[in-house]
Parts: structure tokens; sequence; C-alpha cells
């Protein structure tokens, strides 16, 4: 079997369906098998998975496991050659495994792939690509100065070097993930993808960025960032220190300041619903039970090249199109002001999206 996507999921139903209706897409010509591992959702996860994606694994925890040990359960399972570690809270192109299994297979000792990542409202997310967080790069991330966090000696289209990469996406051999044991279990979550591209760098493996296909990831969506988030994070951080540098007591002070500070902040960061005015639709025909939950006026569209008038949504109709289509459409769009997005599944009755990459997604059903 050439590929094995490990789905660790907790209680975000909706958005899982939608992240298996891409994968689906994406693997049609590829030998390939989806495993969702479950981390005692209690929203009817387990269920829409048995209903509507027969054929994908199903491992369902009895606790809430966590993100390492989860997703290592899950690995355990998989048969492909390659792995894809991939959040439940995003979308693929159709044409993305295709891509990234040609990059590897074209260079030696890869380790870990990352792809381009965008959040809801069609913005890059520079966590895509970043560097090894070492004391010192994390005490200027502290204090606002990221550029040295984050890898920006390569462009968001492009391709390089770039040594870590976020869990919400990782493509990586299944033996390599082996042979560095996977993810750390002592990260319950957070950290533990900072530390497992940071093993494999250093077992002599090259990590590489490749951004000639994107990803949506809804973000916020699974993970709120707030007070726990903080305290979680620096944790984990403390955790990957005391593993991988030596012990520093003026660092430990720094961080129990930045723990401190981000509680502040985070609570500032919630972003304000956006003021909708009116409503785009590209489908092939809209239903009134959608309609009657948009707000009006309703412009059904046939052409995606059009500009969009401010505080506006666009609902993307996904068995119209093409996901790579829509993700590329959200790029270009993203540079217009107070445009918002939806996906509408047609086999299901809800729409949804995400206004932001600090808040929580929004699903509204119909």
């Amino acid at each position: 079997m050439k590929l094995s996507i490990i789905i660790l999921n907790y209680n975000v139903e909706h958005f899982l369906e939608l992240c298996l209706k891409s994968v689906v897409r994406a693997t049609s010509t590829i030998e390939s098998q989806i495993i969702v591992v479950d981390n005692a959702s209690n929203d009817g996860s387990c269920a829409m998975v048995k209903s509507k994606f027969p054929k994908v694994k199903l491992i369902e925890n009895e606790d809430n496991f966590g993100f390492s040990k989860g997703n290592n359960i899950g690995v355990a399972s998989a048969k492909g050659e390659f792995l894809c570690i991939l959040n439940p809270d995003t979308v693929v192109a159709e044409d993305t495994f295709i891509k990234l299994i040609e990059f590897y297979n074209q260079r030696a000792k890869t380790g870990i792939v990352g792809c381009q990542l965008i959040d809801g409202t069609g913005c890059f997310l520079p966590e895509s690509k970043r560097n090894i967080p070492t004391p010192f790069v994390s005490i200027r991330k502290m204090i606002g100065m990221d550029k040295s966090y984050y890898a920006n000696h390569i462009d968001k289209d492009g391709v390089g070097k770039a040594d870590v990469y976020v869990g919400a996406f990782m493509f990586l051999k299944s033996k390599i993930y082996n042979e560095v044991g996977g993810f750390d279990e002592d990260y319950f979550m957070y950290g533990e993808d900072i530390d497992l591209s940071y093993r494999i760098k250093k077992s002599g493996y090259t990590n590489y960025y490749f951004g000639k296909t994107s990803i949506i990831h809804f973000k916020g969506e699974s993970t709120m960032k707030n007070s726990v988030y903080a305290e979680r994070f620096f944790n984990a951080m403390q955790i990957f220190y005391k593993k991988h540098f030596k012990s520093n007591p003026l660092f430990n002070t720094i961080v129990w300041f930045g723990i401190k500070a981000l509680k502040i902040t985070s609570r500032s960061k919630q972003s304000k619903a956006p003021m909708i005015k009116s409503t785009y639709i590209f489908a092939e025909n809209l239903n009134s039970g959608v309609s009657n939950k948009l707000v009006k006026p309703i412009e059904p569209i046939q052409d995606l090249g059009i500009e969009l008038q401010p505080d506006s949504m666009l609902v993307y109709d996904c068995d119209y199109t093409e996901f790579k289509t829509i993700i590329n459409d959200m790029k270009q769009k993203s540079k217009q002001v107070n445009c918002v997005y939806r996906f509408l599944l047609k086999s299901s009755n809800f729409i949804l999206g995400s206004d932001s990459s600090v808040s929580r997604g929004v699903v509204v059903k119909f």
C-alpha cells in the first residue's frame, strides 16, 4: 500500500466530514487507507464516520489520550509506505498527495515534507514552515520578534529546507516515523510536532517545505487559543527544552512570564463575528433549506473570478467544484476586505467555515 492518512478527531464532527470528503477525493487514484482515531468524542463523530464513510478504518478510544498517543495508535494500524498526519479541521486538494509523493521520491534522505497552509479566510499561515525554536529564538518570539521563529527564507509558494512542521499536516515515510519512535507521549497536546521534526532532523534526514500545494487548516476549531492553550503550550515547550537543551533557570523564568502574558493577550484576540450584508453562492442549484439560513440578498454566481462586495459571504458547493479550485480562489480573494467563506456538502444538512485563525469555526445547520 502506498499511503496511510491518520486523522485524530475530538468533537469536530462536521469539520471531520468535510475533511474526509476531501481526502477521499485526493486518494481516488492512490492505493491508500484512511484511519480515523477518535479520542472519546461525544458529538456523533463516530456514528457519522460509520454511516457516511464505511470504508474508513475507525478506532474508537475509550478516553481522550491526547495528540501524541492518539496518533501513535493510528500509525500502529497503518500499512502504507507513506504517512500523512492530518488534522480533522483541514481540507486537502485533489492533487496534494500525488504531488507530495512525487516530490518525496525525487530526494534522498527526506524526512518530513510540509505544505502551504491557509486559514479559513484564505490567508497564509506562517507556521507552515518554522525553524528549530531554540531558547533564544523562543524568547524573541515571546516578545514579538518572530522573524527567526518562522522559516522566512522560503517564499510561501516556494520549495526549500525548513526544520519544523505543524502537526496539522505532516507527510513522511512510515519507516522514518517508526524509526524515531513516533510522537513522544510525554506531550499531551502541543510541542509534539516540534519534537518529532527535531528528532527526525537529528537522525540525519532533511525536512522540506513544499509550497506548490495548499490545504486549508481552519485552525482554532479543534484548539481554542485561551488560557488553557497558553499553559499547555508553554508546559510542552519546557518538556522540549529539558529534553533537547540544557536547563536554564533564566529561560524558565521567562517562560513563566510568557504564560501569564499569553493568558492576558489571548482574551483580547477573540475576533468579532463579521457583519455580513449579502451572500454569493457558487453552486449548481440552491435548495430552500440552505437559502433560508443565508443573509439576503443572495446572488448565484457562475464565475469565481468576480470581485466580491465588502462584508459579504461566499458559499462554495463542494459537490459542484474541486477543492483545489476552492482553495486557490480563497487565496486569491484573501486580499479583499471583510469577506468570509462557507462550505456546503449537498449530502449534509450544514454549511461551515471559519472567519479567523484564533476563534472557533462556524457551523450552521439547516
